[in-house]
């Protein structure tokens, strides 16, 4: 249940059989987010569990689930760009049907992450289930 834009980042993975390869499209990536406005890096957006600074920013309207996110890792703003990817567009309801874990896979970042950035990535995964669940609620 991927998005289009998750689908395409998982073809070009596809291509790229090296894991550096691989790492280094995924800081590209993050590259290409925009920044985060200093002014929303605040404790009600930043993430707790991970090992670098990160934020993550709802805009939830109509139903539908929307986020931007910051990092001071380069990786892990890449990291940011492949959930926005996943979750970014997706009804409410959706986004707490996606099996994160099996689409992370497809990508094999599950085997080449460090402990530190995998609990990151767990952190970021739970907030954004949160926001969509309490999203729901309201």
């Amino acid at each position: 249940m991927a998005t289009a834009a998750f689908e395409e980042i998982a073809e070009d993975f596809e291509f790229l059989d090296d894991w550096e390869d691989r790492y280094r499209h995924v800081i590209e990536l993050g590259k290409a987010m925009h920044p985060v406005e200093d002014a929303l890096k605040v404790a009600a957006t930043k993430v707790d569990g991970c090992a670098s600074q990160v934020w993550l920013v709802p805009a939830i309207k109509d139903g539908v689930f929307n986020f931007r996110g910051d990092s001071d890792a380069m990786i892990v703003r890449g990291l940011i760009a492949v959930l926005v990817a996943l979750f970014d567009g997706l009804p409410l309801a959706d986004v707490l049907k996606v099996d994160a874990g099996a689409e992370m896979a497809r990508l094999g970042l599950d085997q080449h992450l460090s402990a530190q950035r995998s609990n990151g990535l767990r952190s970021m995964l739970e907030r954004i289930r949160l926001l969509a669940s309490q999203a729901t609620e309201g």
